[in-house]
């Protein structure tokens, strides 16, 4: 498919941008402690403006180093020194005819006090952010006027570094959006009250960039098209702060969403459709003649196309899916839709981040890593030697088309008609179809890298060495847990229930309150009455907050029940006992259907055989390995092949 629009150039102020497509600001965590630019994101970032991408708008980028830190290695703009890796990006990124913003940032209350050295959050006001749970303190006049300073000195740093503009961050609830928004703004003083006083804060620090940078030097601005709080910024406060801004001279309105308050309208979990805000944007495209740019958890290029065609925004921003796609710009262009790896909403990575380690990806084992783990560094040995690949899961697959980017002829054996493995089941439950479109680009990519596949094809010892395979990788997933303990035999195994293998009748009981119990309750839940089980205190194991919010809600939202804190202990005919943990206290649950979701152990078929052919040429991936969810499988499938010493 052609994307004229998408592709067509567009202008930022005195910039030509040779397409509609941005990556808009994400924190990733990736600078040197230092706060500098360092090889691993510079890294990072060049490989998106490689991939295609017209504007890159750095990570939430410090002002200030006392009150402002945003997440641990974060891009700093706070020292005269920093200039120096800051033009090394700049000369990076301007190789690939990519143009590179600094995003100007400072958290306010949405800072937990362990990033700040243990000091007390400020913000406009003493308004506690209900996510960080830590009370503010309200900033004085003066140190208002003194942060004021830090932005202009952080755009002055980036404007000598060669960067091409900055964008202040006025959006996300933010301290800039803290003195914006009624929600947090109680103030007295000439940063509060009216309209103009909410605005001061941001005014002087475009004026103030615009006095030290030169009238030239572009300025864009990130803002929300609403707070969705019941006293925050509405969709009419954005207009009218959209025409202000204009009428100041910034170059540009990025308009967003959301507060931490808010939750996952700035970030959007898989429950949310592509260009669900798309009117906020329009709204204010409306209102200004300055470019919009809407960041509209957009996954697919149609999408994009699509809200450019129909006037929504001037430019597109594509954030997770440069993460787990870095070539989405270029695939796009040259219609190559199925190779793209579109982003699952899966809130993998900023699980990640807010566990404060550098950002990572589900989809993309090599984002955040590229400077260690990029195809440049693949030692391309193979010459054409055959490997042998045991299963089609995301770990087998992960892992036969890196050995195949090394050289080696690898053959894909897939005892079922179709690869994906648990992905197939994965994307059963509600709002997870784009998992079902990963399975696309895995054979898709797989057919492109020139992996021999054979599917309905079980693995043998003899098959795998009559191909003349030097070495086996066994991605074989896993199998469900089933416990010994009484009654266990009238259980069924969620992976059944998804596969339409085990029939549902009566009341269901869940047993197990991970990822594949909760999503297995949400799909039964309209037609059965269901009750979790989870051991734990808590259910939703490593998922991110705002999924296994949503996934509880959907659940008790249709009559289910969640049940924590309670151990499993026998079935009965018609019923599940169950024991407190805390207590002891045993008590039964009425059950219909028991279902199992307690995880899974390794599959390992034939493996003493397989063992005894190969030695140490066995190598196994994935679940095989160890259980895990789909980031463990690909990165494992990746990391093994990358690694393996022919």
């Amino acid at each position: 498919m052609s994307y004229e629009k998408l592709f067509t150039p567009g202008r930022i102020a005195n910039l030509e941008l040779k397409n509609r497509i941005v990556m808009p600001a994400m924190g990733c965590s990736l600078a040197e402690s230092s706060g500098e630019a360092g090889a691993r994101m510079i890294r990072y970032y060049t490989e998106r403006a490689k991939g295609g991408t017209g504007l890159i708008i750095t990570e939430i980028t410090r002002i200030d180093d006392e009150t402002g830190v945003g997440t641990p290695n974060q891009l700093s703009v706070t020292k005269p020194y920093m200039t120096g890796q800051l033009s090394r990006l700049a000369e990076a990124v301007h190789a690939y005819d990519t143009k590179l913003f600094v995003q100007l940032h400072h958290p306010g209350n949405q800072t937990p006090s362990r990033l700040i050295g243990g000091k007390q959050p400020v913000s406009a006001s003493d308004v506690t952010c209900k996510v960080i749970g830590e009370q503010p303190r309200a900033l004085t006049t003066e140190e208002v006027e003194g942060l004021v300073k830090k932005f202009v000195f952080g755009a002055v740093i980036a404007q000598k570094a060669g960067v091409d503009g900055v964008e202040i961050h006025g959006a996300h609830g933010y301290l800039v959006s803290q003195f914006l928004s009624p929600h947090t703004n109680k103030r007295t003083d000439k940063y509060g009250g009216s309209f103009e006083g909410r605005m001061r804060f941001a005014t002087e620090i475009i004026l103030g960039i615009r006095a030290y940078c030169g009238p030239k030097f572009p300025i864009g601005i990130r803002i929300n098209g609403s707070d969705y709080l019941d006293d925050g910024i509405t969709e009419e406060d954005a207009i009218a702060q959209a025409k202000y801004f204009e009428k100041l001279g910034v170059c540009y309105i990025n308009v967003s969403c959301g507060t931490y308050d808010s939750g996952a309208t700035i970030i959007e979990p898989n429950y949310f459709q592509e260009g669900w805000k798309k009117h906020l944007a329009a709204n204010i495209r409306k209102a200004v003649s300055i470019p919009v740019i809407a960041v509209c958890n957009i996954k697919h290029p149609a999408v994009a196309e699509q809200l450019l065609e129909e006037g929504f925004a001037d430019f597109v921003g594509i954030a997770r899916g440069n993460l787990a796609d870095a070539e989405w710009a270029n695939k796009a262009k040259r219609g190559e839709d199925k190779l793209i790896r579109k982003c699952l909403g899966c809130m993998e990575c900023f699980r990640i981040l807010n566990d404060g380690l550098p950002l990572g990806c589900t989809l993309n084992p090599v984002m955040g890593r590229e400077f260690e783990w990029g195809d440049d560094k693949l030692v391309k040995n193979g010459a054409g030697r055959t490997v042998a690949v045991v299963g089609g899961g995301p770990a087998g697959f992960e892992a036969a088309l890196t050995l195949r980017k090394r050289g080696f002829r690898v053959v894909l054996f897939e005892a079922k008609d179709r690869i994906g493995g648990t992905v197939e089941l994965a994307a059963v439950p509600p709002c997870k179809g784009m998992l079902s479109e990963f399975i696309d680009t895995m054979e898709a990519q797989l057919e492109q890298a020139g992996v021999e596949v054979l599917v309905n094809t079980p693995a043998t010892v003899e098959a795998v060495q009559a191909i003349g395979a030097e070495a086996v990788f066994m991605a074989t997933g896993g199998k469900p847990i089933v416990p010994a303990i009484p009654g266990i035999e009238r259980a069924v195994t969620a992976e059944d229930v998804l596969a339409g293998k085990a029939e549902v009748k009566g009341e269901a009981v869940i047993i197990g309150g991970g990822v594949t119990g909760l999503e297995t309750a949400e799909t039964l839940a309209p037609q059965h009455k269901v009750t979790v089980v989870e051991m734990l205190d808590k259910v939703g194991g490593n998922l991110y907050p705002s999924i296994t919010m949503h996934l509880a809600q959907q659940i008790m939202k249709n009559g289910g029940q969640i049940a924590k804190g309670k151990q499993l202990t026998a079935l009965t005919d018609d019923s599940v006992v169950v024991k407190d943990t805390k207590t002891g206290e045993e008590t039964a649950i009425p059950a219909g259907t028991v279902i199992l979701a307690m995880g899974v152990r390794s599959n390992r078929p034939d493996y003493e055989a397989f063992r005894a052919a190969y030695g140490d040429k066995l190598i196994l991936v994935g679940d095989t390995a160890r259980p895990g969810q789909i980031y463990d499988a690909l990165h494992s499938g990746h990391d093994r092949a990358f690694v393996y010493e022919a």
